[in-house]
């Protein structure tokens, strides 16, 4: 099948799928990845680079929107930021280090399976570079799935389950980004009045920025990687909005299109990579992999949203926004935005998400280095 036409009957028909309720739940545009599966199981495969770009183009936007307010809202809240991110990730890979040592299964497997589980691309690129086993991508393949459904569909029934007053909780964060942008200092001049040159100047530093490559010792690296680079690139020149009259703040409305946009391509792409030969290793593997994986997603998310609410106070939205940037799910955001009806609950995705990419790749490489 042509890749062009591939590409958007995928999406064509994920939205389709997304739009089916049942008890007033739906994928919505996560759809696209079940549809994605399926296309994937049966030999098509979106090119990486489609992929990638759709990434670049989520998480870019996601940092330009959420800017003006993060530094604000992070340093609020940022110790409990940061223990959301961490814990998360520390929940995850103890469930991993479970799998190795009490269920004997490979430690390249396992890490695939976690970082499946937590949709963390990066991630399973430090698994694979750490452990030079393809073996993680299988795992990667069985838990993705379960990783990015059982995460959107978290986002929307807790609100429901507990009698949240969305709006309400969502009025305050949205006067902060409000405020935010009002204080911001007028720049009138735009190089382009849709704000695609300063989105790819945005884009090209993330990039840059994404490729800096860290040593650890004892054979680790970290990089931001391409999830990571554009989104801190975004956050850094959404918030401070401009140089002298210049504009560095594309328009809300663009931003939000390239959003979705980036959001449907990527997930196109991680579907059919992730459906390729899906049901061959499940056979293969047994479905225990596949339990495992679902505990890895879970558990974290239990745990850390009881916490959140009981023990730091923070409101349902807030901790949901914290969660998908903790469990790094680029889907349940989206999800999430559509049950929160603003972008505002991107912030506390944005505050947690850099801290929980940080983790996951190097608790993948201490993991693959340590656990045998």
């Amino acid at each position: 099948m042509n890749n062009y036409v591939a590409i958007f009957l995928i999406i064509a028909l994920g939205y389709l799928l997304g739009r089916v309720h049942v008890k007033g739940l739906s994928l919505g545009n996560s759809a696209v990845l079940l549809v994605a599966l399926v296309f994937g199981h049966f030999g098509v495969l979106v090119p990486a680079l489609v992929k990638n770009f759709g990434l670049i183009c989520f998480v870019g936007s996601v940092g330009v929107i959420a800017g003006p307010v993060f530094i604000r809202n992070f340093k609020k809240g940022s110790m409990h930021y940061i223990a959301i991110g961490i814990l998360t990730i520390l929940l995850g890979t103890a469930v991993c280090v479970l799998a190795i040592k009490v269920l004997g299964f490979p430690t390249a497997l396992s890490l695939g399976i976690l970082n499946g589980a937590l949709t963390s691309t990066p991630g399973l690129a430090a698994a694979l570079e750490a452990t030079g086993d393809a073996a993680a991508s299988v795992g990667y393949g069985i838990a993705y799935p379960f990783g990015v459904i059982g995460v959107v569909l978290f986002v929307q029934m807790l609100p429901r389950i507990l009698n949240t007053d969305v709006r309400a909780e969502m009025k305050e964060l949205e006067q902060m980004v409000s405020e935010a942008e009002e204080a911001a200092p007028a720049a009138d001049f735009k190089i382009d009045p849709s704000g695609f040159f300063i989105f790819a100047l945005i884009v090209v530093l993330g990039v840059l920025l994404g490729n800096i490559k860290i040593p650890l010792g004892g054979g680790a690296v970290f990089s931001l990687g391409v999830s990571g680079g554009p989104l801190v690139s975004g956050l850094v020149l959404g918030h401070f909005g401009h140089v002298g009259p210049v504009s560095l703040r594309p328009p809300k409305e663009t931003m939000e299109v390239m959003r979705e946009f980036g959001l449907i391509l990527f997930l196109a792409g991680a579907g059919t990579e992730a459906g390729e030969g899906f049901l061959s290793v499940l056979a293969e593997y047994g479905v225990g992999l596949f339990v495992v994986g679902a505990v890895m997603t879970l558990l974290p998310m239990v745990v850390v949203f009881w916490l959140a609410k009981r023990k730091m106070r923070l409101t349902t939205m807030n901790t949901l926004g914290s969660i998908c940037g903790a469990m790094t799910s680029t889907p349940s955001l989206g999800a999430l935005i559509n049950v929160a009806g603003t972008n505002a609950v991107a912030v506390s995705y944005a505050a947690t998400y850099p801290v929980a990419l940080i983790c996951v790749v190097l608790f993948s490489q201490f993991v693959a280095i340590f656990v045998k």
